[in-house]
C-alpha cells in the first residue's frame, strides 16, 4: 500500500496541473458562452482588464463580470466542495456508493432551507441574514445521522442497508418539501422551493460568494489535515484502534465538519446530486485511495465537472435553461447503477 501511495504522489502535482488548466478552459467557456455569444479572446481581454467602470469592456464586460463570473465561480465552489464531502463520506462509511445526495445530506440541507424560506419568519428569525445557512446545516447533519444510524442498525452496516436507509430518509424530505411547497402562499415562495428541489446556479452574486468559497477553503483545508486518519479508517475498525484511532469520535467531528460544508454550499445552490459519488471515484483511479493527495484531486475535479455540467445546462435548450441538478443526474444516474451492480456482486446482494 505504502508503494502504491508512493507512485501516486509523484503523479499529484501533474494532475493537479492538468486539472488547473482544464478548470481555467471550462471557465473560459463559461465566460463566452451563453445567448449572448462572447469571442474567448475577448473574454480574455475583459478578465485581465479588470471590472472597470460600467463592467470592463460595455456591454459584454457586464455580462461577463456581473451574470456569468459569479455563476462560474459558484459553480467551481460548489462542485469542489461536493466532491470533497462525497470523497470523506465514503471513507467514514467505507462505501463507494456513499454520496451528498443518496444519503440525504443535499435533501436535509434542501429541506431546511425552503422550511426557512416560506417559514421564515418564524423558523430561526434570530439568525438574520445566516437563517438559511444554518437551517441547511441543521437539515444535511439531521440526514445524515438519520441515515447512519438506520444503517448501522441490527448489524453491520452493508451497500445494501446504505443505500435502503438513504432512500427512506430522501423520501421523507421530500414529502416534507412537498408539504412545504403546498403551504407556501406567495408564487416567489414556490418557484424558491423548485429551485431548492432540481439544484440551479443562475442567482448567483458576488456579495454571496464569500460564506461558501471560505466553507470550502476551511473545510477542505482541516479534512487535508486529517488525511493520515482518513487513511487509518481504509484498514477497517480493528486496524485503525490499534494505531491508536478513536474512531467512534473521530467519525462524529468529520460528520458534524462534512455536515457543514455541505449545508453551506446547499444552501446557495441547492439539490445537486451525484457530483460527489463520481467525482472520487475518477480521482482514486489517478492517484490512488490516500487521501492526501486525492482530496485536492476531488476538489478541482469537482470544480471542472459542475462549471461544465452548468454550462450544458445553460446552453443545451437554449434560451430556455435546464436546471444544473437535472444535467448531474442524467449522467450520475447511470454510474450509480453500473457502480451498485458492481457492489451487489461483490456482496452477493441482488438489485
Amino acid at each position: 500500500m505504502r508503494r502504491r501511495f508512493a507512485r501516486a504522489s509523484t503523479r499529484t502535482p501533474l494532475v493537479l496541473a492538468v486539472l488547473a488548466g482544464a478548470l481555467a478552459a471550462s471557465a473560459v467557456a463559461g465566460l463566452a458562452l451563453g445567448p449572448v455569444r462572447i469571442p474567448p479572446g475577448q473574454v480574455l481581454d475583459i478578465v485581465l482588464g479588470g471590472p472597470g467602470p460600467g463592467g470592463g469592456a460595455g456591454a459584454f464586460g457586464a455580462i461577463v463580470w456581473d451574470v456569468r463570473m459569479p455563476r462560474v465561480l459558484l459553480g467551481a465552489v460548489v462542485g469542489a466542495g461536493l466532491a470533497v464531502a462525497g470523497t470523506v463520506l465514503q471513507a467514514l462509511v467505507r462505501n463507494p456508493l456513499a454520496d451528498p445526495f443518496l444519503l440525504g445530506a443535499s435533501s436535509g440541507a434542501s429541506a431546511g432551507a425552503v422550511l426557512v424560506i416560506v417559514f421564515g419568519a418564524g423558523v430561526l428569525g434570530f439568525a438574520g441574514g445566516a437563517a438559511v445557512p444554518l437551517a441547511a446545516f441543521a437539515g444535511s447533519m439531521g440526514a445524515l445521522v438519520a441515515v447512519y444510524a438506520m444503517a448501522r442498525r441490527g448489524g453491520a452496516m452493508t451497500t445494501g442497508r446504505l443505500i435502503l436507509a438513504g432512500v427512506a430518509v430522501q423520501y421523507v424530505l421530500s414529502a416534507l418539501t412537498s408539504l412545504i411547497l403546498v403551504l407556501a402562499a406567495h408564487p416567489d415562495q414556490i418557484r424558491s422551493v423548485l429551485f431548492w428541489t432540481l439544484g440551479g446556479l443562475g442567482g448567483a452574486r458576488w456579495g454571496e460568494l464569500a460564506l461558501p468559497a471560505g466553507a470550502l477553503l476551511l473545510g477542505t483545508g482541516l479534512l487535508v489535515a486529517l488525511a493520515r486518519p482518513l487513511d487509518l479508517l481504509l484498514a477497517g475498525e480493528e486496524g485503525a484502534h490499534t494505531l491508536g484511532l478513536d474512531t467512534s469520535r473521530f467519525r462524529a467531528a468529520v460528520f458534524v465538519l462534512t455536515s457543514l460544508v455541505i449545508g453551506v454550499l446547499v444552501a446557495y445552490s441547492g439539490a445537486i446530486g451525484f457530483v460527489g459519488l463520481m467525482v472520487p471515484h475518477a480521482a482514486r483511479m489517478v492517484v490512488g485511495a490516500g487521501h492526501r493527495a486525492l482530496l485536492p484531486v476531488a476538489a478541482l475535479g469537482g470544480a471542472v465537472f459542475l462549471t461544465l455540467a452548468d454550462l450544458v445546462a445553460r446552453t443545451a435548450a437554449a434560451p430556455e435553461e435546464i436546471p444544473v441538478g437535472v444535467v448531474t443526474a442524467l449522467v450520475g444516474g447511470p454510474f450509480f447503477l453500473w457502480m451498485l451492480r458492481g457492489s451487489s456482486r461483490s456482496e452477493g446482494v441482488v438489485g
